[in-house]
């Protein structure tokens, strides 16, 4: 699983996300991606009581603590490492988080366009 090189979306180089709670595809805290992240973790999403909801209602539920999996839920203000396909989806149904561009990977821009992105800038 070798790792894209660390750059955002703006050209710079990938900050750090969240480390509580510790996001990423490799859990490192940062949305680095490979070809092998098939949901391209990519997009550092703030999230927001309406978008956990409506992630739940499409069948990813991010909110309930899942401790066999160490994981213990998300809430609003947390930052993760998002699907861009998600996010995209989000966006279309109005209901798209925050974005932090500088934690953002720029492989998220094969899915979600920047003039999206920029749009729910943090």
């Amino acid at each position: 699983m070798e790792k894209y090189p660390s750059i955002n979306v703006l050209g710079g180089d990938l900050e750090l996300c969240s480390q509580a709670p510790l996001t990423g595809f490799y859990r490192d805290g940062h949305c680095n991606t490979c070809d092998q992240d098939y949901g391209s973790h990519t997009v550092c999403a703030v999230m927001t009581a309406e978008f956990l909801a409506y992630s739940k209602y499409v069948g990813n539920d991010l909110s309930t603590p899942r401790p066999e999996l160490r994981f213990l839920g998300l809430k609003p203000g947390d930052r993760w490492c998002l699907c861009a396909a998600r996010f995209l989806q989000a966006h279309d149904e109005g209901c798209a988080p925050k974005v932090r561009l500088e934690a953002t990977h720029r492989s998220a821009l094969e899915i979600v366009p920047m003039r999206v992105l920029e749009l729910y800038r943090s």
